[in-house]
């Protein structure tokens, strides 16, 4: 004898429940994960005024004189951290005939600067001497420093010797900061 699913007409439905509620869960179920993130030492830099003009006021042969305003952000380590913002002239002054920090036209003929950095930062100290050959102090960051979210100011006030020697017309030098956090 043969039997036919026509003879159990409730079957399908008995199937599709039986393995709805064979799936089902009763009750709660939760998981968890961990999170991790490892917090590094992290500098980063923005110079404010991208072009800084030098002005001479005052009597004949002042000293030219003007200010780039930087913002920094930094977050140095807890023990051992340190951190430095410094600059240099990566290209001197040109076209030839004017001003150079290379190979100024008379002995002393300089372009120096002050440093102004706020808190958490330590800012150089006197006169620095920018160069071509050497990267120079600007300010400095000790251990567990950390700047405000939105960064801290600095400054950097120029003066570049006024020579009589410098032939007229327009120079331009570029000056590259670089900060950074171990």
């Amino acid at each position: 004898m043969k039997r036919s699913l026509r003879a159990w007409p409730f079957l399908p439905i008995l199937l599709l429940v039986t393995a709805s509620v064979a799936h089902a869960q009763l009750g709660t179920s939760t998981g968890t994960t961990t999170v991790s993130v490892t917090v590094a030492a992290e500098a980063a830099l923005n110079v404010t005024n991208g072009t800084t003009n030098l002005t001479s006021t005052g009597t004949n042969f002042s000293n030219y004189t003007g200010s780039t305003s930087l913002t920094y952000f930094i977050r140095t380590t807890q023990s051992t951290g340190a951190g430095t913002l410094t600059l240099k002239v990566t290209a001197d002054f040109s076209p030839s005939g004017g001003p150079s920090v290379g190979t100024p036209p008379t002995a002393g003929d300089a372009l120096s600067y002050t440093c102004n950095v706020a808190a958490p930062g330590t800012a150089c100290t006197g006169s620095q001497t920018s160069s071509t050959t050497a990267s120079t102090s600007v300010g400095t960051f000790g251990a567990d420093a950390h700047s405000n979210f939105a960064g801290n100011a600095a400054t950097v006030s120029w003066t570049l010797t006024n020579d009589p020697k410098y032939k007229t017309g327009s120079y331009s030098a570029t000056v590259t900061f670089t900060i950074s956090a171990t």
